[in-house]
């Protein structure tokens, strides 16, 4: 019995438009871009070509865009990159972030807060995870020197009010971690300073990421050596993940608006079929403001990697949170955020559908009342 993957946020197939796209510059076009012949020019005129295609996306310059390894790298490029360069320009070391941020963001805040002496303050999130504008603004200072916080949630599926972010964030860098958002979100005009994407997410390759950071935000580079990427990001660039990221990207976005509102309307009727179905199901994350194809829950009195196990047993692959903490025994630190108890929080569970999905999940959601029974 082949098994219903619903763990997308952790990571998605890659599309057969992707891997053609690809498979040139694996094969035939394969120089290094800083070569100067012309198998090495050719390489360089596709990265150059992919790069415009995702400035194009988020509507920014080719310029700001740097490809990384990934969302983690991303992330720690803008917030330990812009954090830096800020230190060393204004001697401002103070930095403003959430608790329930990607673990990317939180150990790249440590990184600052332990080796160099920055100070951090930590917004409260409400119940359901979202930011106090207000909040934010009060807690921005003339020393702040970066701000970091998640577009949407990875394991609840929650979305901030972006604009509102941006007001708040006054003068100071804005970072967006838009890892999650990519493919059901506008990411264009969004007034951020720095985003972060991953290939991953939306149909590209794995190892590829995206740091937006616009070109008037000086950076530090977290990675040292030739200068590549205008001194920003040292290496030789992935072309081929860059050429993929940039196809799923398109792709991605031409699809988004009728994707998103399809989707949302699939995962309400699940949530309200879980929620009717099973007495001890609680939703986690906004009702209203929270990614179309994430539904998380809490199910009291049971073990949420004993209910995955039993989903498993039944045919549906699902997650009890980021997949960068799997196999911890440690409930998660976005749930005790929202005020869980450990206890409740270690009985979560989080369904992510793909972008693709077009079909009802009642089969679905009867396996999960199945699965929390026998547990």
């Amino acid at each position: 019995m082949t098994a219903l993957y619903l763990d997308n946020a952790a990571t998605t197939p890659m599309r057969r438009e992707v891997l053609e796209a690809m498979a040139p510059l694996l094969t035939t076009t394969y120089g290094n871009p800083s070569s100067h012949h012309t198998v090495g020019e050719r390489a360089a005129a596709s990265l150059d070509d992919a790069r415009r295609r995702v400035a194009r996306v988020l509507a920014v310059r080719a310029g700001d865009i740097v490809f990384t390894s990934g969302g983690t790298e991303a992330n720690n490029l803008a917030v330990k990159g812009i954090a830096l360069a800020a230190m060393q320009a204004s001697g401002a070391r103070h930095v403003v972030t959430t608790p329930i941020e990607h673990e990317s963001v939180l150990a790249s805040v440590d990184h600052l807060q332990r080796l160099h002496g920055f100070e951090v303050t930590m917004l409260t999130v409400d119940r359901h995870g979202r930011v106090d504008p207000g909040e934010m603004a009060r807690a921005v200072r003339a020393d702040t020197a970066v701000v970091s916080i998640g577009l949407a949630n990875n394991e609840i599926g929650t979305v901030q009010d972006a604009p509102a972010l941006v007001e708040a964030s006054g003068r100071v860098p804005l970072h967006l971690d838009a890892v999650q958002a990519a493919g059901w979100l506008p990411l264009a005009s969004l007034g951020a300073d720095a985003l972060s994407l991953a290939g991953h997410k939306f149909g590209g390759p794995k190892g590829i990421g995206v740091a937006m950071v616009r070109g008037r935000i000086p950076v530090e580079p977290v990675l040292h050596g030739g200068g590549q990427q205008r001194g920003r990001r040292s290496g030789t660039e992935n072309v081929a993940g860059a050429v993929g990221l940039a196809a799923a990207l398109e792709l991605a976005e031409a699809e988004r608006a009728d994707a998103a509102e399809r989707v949302s309307r699939l995962r309400d009727a699940f949530i309200e079929r879980v929620l009717a179905s099973v007495p001890t199901a609680r939703l986690t994350g906004h009702p209203v403001s929270r990614l179309p194809g994430t539904a998380s829950f809490t199910f009291a009195g049971t073990s949420g990697e004993a209910v995955l196990l039993e989903l498993e047993r039944r045919g549906v692959v699902s997650s009890s949170g980021s997949a960068c903490a799997e196999g911890s025994d440690d409930p998660s630190h976005v749930l005790t955020a929202l005020g869980l108890a450990p206890d409740l929080a270690r009985t979560a569970v989080r369904f992510t559908l793909p972008h693709t999905w077009d079909g009802p999940l009642d089969a679905v959601a009867d396996a999960v009342a199945d699965a929390v029974r026998a547990v």
